[in-house]
């Protein structure tokens, strides 16, 4: 059971992202790490803390839907279908992306990824914020998923985050699903919390 968010905690985290730190925080499928999109040195650390191939970019959090108009040129049609039936939640969606975003959030490939979280502590995070923040999960690359903020402090113990915001174990399940809207027919990039089937019976 996700405990209620603490607001002062909440708030504290807040604080750091929107001085360009880093903090770590718990979603509902692992922990994660986040930084605001506007602090270009804030999103390359990431990739110095986990140790992140350069090429992937990271995935970001909003806290409506009404943010995507800073961050995309368009919603395709098959986007709006997914985003009514699975946000918020564990489904992170590649679109179209507006052009000079930071690089960490494209790295080349001209999309962004994109979700709605439904936990509490993430959403009320972002939305703390204020802005769009990175959700990239709180590991060394190609390392296990952190469950817990003690897992968080023991595996980034070289490059740690600025601040760990203990909201408690999360659910342990799979990451989000990540599907490619901007081809037709969409493509499921990474199978995550989200089974395949419901993807298909959405978007068929």
């Amino acid at each position: 059971m996700v405990p209620p968010p603490d607001r002062l905690l909440i708030q504290r985290a807040a604080d750091i992202v929107r001085k360009g730190g880093v903090v770590a925080f718990p979603t509902e499928t692992s922990y994660g790490l986040g930084a605001s999109i506007k602090h270009i040195d804030a999103l390359e650390r990431i990739y110095i803390i986990k140790k992140r191939p350069r090429h992937k970019p990271l995935l970001i959090l909003i806290s409506n839907i009404s943010d995507l108009i800073h961050l995309v040129n368009q919603v395709p049609p098959a986007a709006v279908t997914l985003i009514e039936r699975f946000w918020p939640g564990p489904l992170t969606l590649l679109l179209p992306a507006k052009p000079n975003l930071p690089w960490p959030l494209c790295a080349n490939t001209d999309k962004v990824g994109v979700r709605i979280s439904s936990h509490s502590w993430a959403h009320s995070l972002v939305t703390t914020l204020g802005n769009p923040m990175t959700a990239t999960s709180a590991n060394l690359s190609k390392y296990p998923a952190t469950y817990k903020a003690e897992e968080v402090a023991d595996q980034l113990l070289s490059f740690p985050p600025d601040y760990i915001l203990d909201g408690g174990p999360t659910s342990g399940e799979a990451p989000s699903t990540i599907i490619d809207v901007c081809t037709d027919p969409i493509k499921i990039i990474r199978e995550g919390a989200i089974n395949p089937k419901d993807i298909r019976s959405v978007s068929a």
